[in-house]
């Protein structure tokens, strides 16, 4: 059995890890102990360390310790800072772009300018601000708050904000956009557009692109969408693959440029496998881009991947191989639905004191749903704690009647979830913006 190593403790990689081990030897380098990956880790008789991911000497030793053969790398972070470039140094196959590869997410003006030659219909009109007097000159083209105030690098899906969701004044916008501008040098000021906000995500081998079952995410903290900015408080998808609002020929439209856009990334080396994600808007006056990342979305990444009918690792090895096709990654035809659970300050403030709960791991399978941890761990038999102010744990589940899965979902949390935590209600309900 192949040594996979896998980088990253989120949700995401908890799904990942779940999916790894029915194929691959699992081994990780965790900073904390991530009860699901560290579950995957043991029932695929691999091997995990306690320590920083980002520590690349650490990571170097462990693969030539473990004589590891292959590399996932699906987190932000640790994309940009070239943990993928390190594992290619070392001979391993890998799934997952270079820190180059990367650049289309930590950073927006490049995505932007990207786009703007393949599909320059598709862009939202913006500024590309790199001094105060452009930035005042930005603001002075809009009447009130609505723009949108977009920082350059890496946020975690909290940086962007919206006028009249996330800023109520043109003053408050013109502020956030100046401490962006100080923090980066660049900041983007872009027009507030109306419409329904989706996910396309694809899997590539650096020249072919696989469409995943497009997924409606839940970036807001509390019900209606309002409230902050979060990493994503849920997520569901359709067993057509599309959303109710949205038709074939739009999601094609969203292939054709993601696929322009591998290809204009991989033009001179391979600096690009595994997911390119694009967020995009239907609009009355058609698609709109929003941005790209280099990676699985988390929550999307629970959905799709408990969607998947080829065995994970198979459509890993074709990516390995350049052999990826839409006959070798078929997708179940089911609905898909999950629920963040978060502590009852995520996202709102921030919380110096670890938030522990109480939760029968047990019970919640029993319910016949699953648990994906993400920042938190174990201390005692049915006691966790949090490990920071991000999200703690998923509830996921799919199957042929969405109604009955989401009650499922919701049944469960309501039974077994520790009442001192917080979720959203009204995951489901298909919101336009």
């Amino acid at each position: 059995m192949k040594k996979c190593l896998l980088l990253g403790n989120g949700g995401r990689e908890a799904v990942i890890a779940e999916y790894i081990s029915k194929g691959f030897s699992l081994y990780s380098v965790l900073p904390y102990e991530n009860p699901s990956i560290v579950e995957a880790v043991k029932n695929s008789g691999g091997k995990y360390i306690i320590g920083s991911p980002f520590d690349k000497e650490l990571v170097k030793n462990f693969i030539e310790e473990e004589k590891l053969e292959i590399c996932v790398v699906s987190s932000d972070n640790l994309l940009q800072d070239g943990l993928i470039d390190l594992a290619k140094s070392l001979g391993l196959k890998v799934f997952g772009p270079t820190s180059k590869g990367a650049k289309v997410e930590w950073s927006k003006t490049y995505a932007l300018e990207i786009v703007n030659k393949l599909a320059p219909e598709v862009i939202i009109k913006n500024y590309n601000v790199k001094t105060i007097e452009e930035l005042n000159e930005a603001i002075s083209k809009y009447k009130d708050e609505n723009f949108v105030i977009k920082p350059e690098g890496l946020t975690g899906g909290k940086g962007v904000k919206v006028g009249g969701v996330h800023f109520s004044t043109k003053e408050e916008g013109y502020e956030y956009a100046k401490s962006c501008l100080e923090e980066s040098g660049t900041v983007i000021v872009q027009d507030k557009i109306e419409g329904s906000e989706f996910t396309v995500m694809c899997l590539t081998d650096g020249k072919n692109v696989v469409p995943m079952p497009i997924t409606f995410d839940y970036p807001y903290r509390y019900e209606e969408d309002k409230g902050p900015g979060t990493g994503g408080m849920g997520c569901m998808s359709y067993p057509n693959g599309l959303l109710p609002f949205l038709t074939k020929e739009d999601v094609d439209a969203c292939a054709e440029l993601m696929q322009k856009t591998i290809c204009y990334l991989n033009k001179d080396n391979i600096e690009f496998t595994g997911v390119l994600y694009g967020g995009f808007f239907k609009t009355k006056d058609g698609i709109k881009f929003i941005e790209f990342n280099a990676r699985f979305g988390d929550p999307e990444a629970i959905n799709v991947l408990n969607a998947l009918e080829t065995p994970f690792t198979e459509v890993i090895e074709n990516i390995i191989n350049g052999t990826l096709t839409k006959e070798n990654c078929k997708f179940k035809t089911t609905y898909t639905f999950t629920v963040y659970v978060v502590s009852k300050d995520y996202a709102v403030k921030a919380n110096k004191e670890a938030t522990i709960f109480k939760l029968d791991e047990k019970e919640i399978k029993n319910a016949g749903v699953k648990i994906y941890f993400a920042n938190a761990k174990k201390i005692e038999e049915n006691t966790y704690t949090s490990v920071s102010n991000s999200r703690l744990f998923a509830i996921a589940t799919s199957g042929e009647n969405f109604e009955e899965i989401r009650q499922k979902v919701y049944d469960t949390i309501e039974k077994n979830v520790d009442k001192i935590l917080d979720y959203r209600k009204d995951i489901g309900k298909i919101y336009v913006h």
